[in-house]
């Protein structure tokens, strides 16, 4: 696994650049309903309820990668581990200075946005091995951070706490669980699939069904999934469903193209075969909803390795900063949301419906613009 895989780094930066763009959608008016999620109970899914978790999906097929390239490299297990454990732990200080302020809050968020994407870029930056102001820099940036913590207060009175975690810190959760499960099956594969497998009966048994009711009710599964910070284990079948796709693509030999498709098209089945008792909800994190997902990924995946082995890359060059910094451009959208708090602009009726879509599709190319600029300037996050 030391070649790079091009098709995954295409593939993340699709699913980041269609995140910043639907996340973008609440400064506009009437945004597109394929722009926005379903409604818990809806039946159904947008692009805004796939981008999330196929970005997931990405995540996981990189682990494998990851790993084995630090393997190859002399690395040891407990160093590995250090590693898995230092970038978890980033990503959840990150979600939960983001989720902190999503919420009502005390004092002006657009200041605490900006003071918090400084300290991020400050301690996490990719500092050049012989920059010798890193560690004074890391510091300040602990420093604000600290500051920010200790000041924050919720609109309620209440402090700083984790709370949900955030987008960020659920990524960091199911990081930590798909890298610890390739580690612990490393040597037997076949045995993530069996974690896939218990994690699709965890989900039935605890995602509510059509009628509101459970399929197994309250059982042990279920509490060690809470346990592990799981939930119902929807984010944890994308990343581990990731990973089984490039570790399946590394023992498959013939016509990959062709299985890839034909495992896309099984997963459909079962998550039309799953839809008659469970309804499609990304808020609920239902297996229908995970299937069919689980479906376009592995299909788009395939569709990009086909485009890969052909040289057909090209076309991608443009949003390649989202695949390869994806920190960075994640974390863009908030200074400039920053001055939307100070500015409190009044949104004009013609930015709505698609207008407002193309506002948001140039919103997301101008953030990957921006993290391209700052890559030449040594500016990136890295975790």
């Amino acid at each position: 696994m030391n070649k790079r895989n091009l098709a995954i780094d295409i593939f993340r930066a699709l699913t980041m650049t269609l995140m910043v763009f639907v996340n973008d959608s609440w400064t506009v008016l009437d945004a597109p309903a394929w722009m926005v999620h379903f409604d818990t109970w809806a039946d159904g899914m947008s692009l805004a309820d796939i981008v999330y978790p196929m970005f997931l999906f990405a995540m996981g097929m990189s682990v494998p990668y990851a790993l084995e390239n630090r393997f190859a490299k002399g690395c040891s297990l407990g160093d590995t581990l250090r590693h898995i454990l230092s970038r978890t732990f980033a990503l959840l200080m990150m979600g939960v200075f983001i989720n902190n302020s999503e919420g009502g809050m005390m004092g002006n968020k657009g200041v605490y946005w900006l003071l918090m994407v400084l300290g991020f870029f400050l301690v996490w930056n990719n500092y050049a091995k012989d920059f010798k102001a890193r560690g004074w820099l890391q510091g300040a940036g602990v420093v604000i951070l600290l500051v920010l913590a200790i000041t924050f207060r919720r609109a309620d009175g209440g402090l700083f706490q984790a709370g949900w975690w955030g987008i960020l810190g659920q990524i960091g959760w199911m990081y930590l669980f798909t890298a610890c499960a390739y580690l612990l099956c490393r040597e037997k594969p076949w045995m993530l699939g069996l974690v896939w497998l218990t994690l699709c009966l965890v989900n039935l048994s605890v995602a509510p069904m059509r009628d509101g009711g459970q399929w197994l009710g309250r059982n042990i599964m279920a509490d060690f999934s809470e346990a592990l910070h799981l939930g119902n284990g929807h984010s944890a079948l994308m990343a581990i469903g990731g990973a089984l796709t490039v570790l399946a693509e590394q023992r498959l030999k013939g016509a990959k193209a062709g299985i890839g498709m034909a495992a896309a098209a099984v997963l459909g089945v079962l998550g039309m075969a799953t839809h008659q008792g469970w309804i499609i909800s990304k808020n609920l994190g239902t297996l229908p909803w995970v299937l069919f997902v689980s479906a376009l990924s592995v299909a788009l995946y395939t569709l990009l390795r086909m485009l890969e082995s052909k040289g057909w890359t090209a076309w991608a060059r443009p949003i390649r900063t989202a695949g390869t910094a994806t920190l960075t451009v994640y974390m863009i959208p908030y200074v400039f949301y920053s001055f939307w708090v100070f500015l409190s602009p009044q949104i004009p009726a013609w930015l709505c419906g698609n207008v407002g879509a193309v506002k948001c599709a140039l919103f997301s190319a101008l953030c990957i613009l921006i993290a391209w600029g700052l890559g030449k300037l040594g500016i990136k996050l890295k975790i």
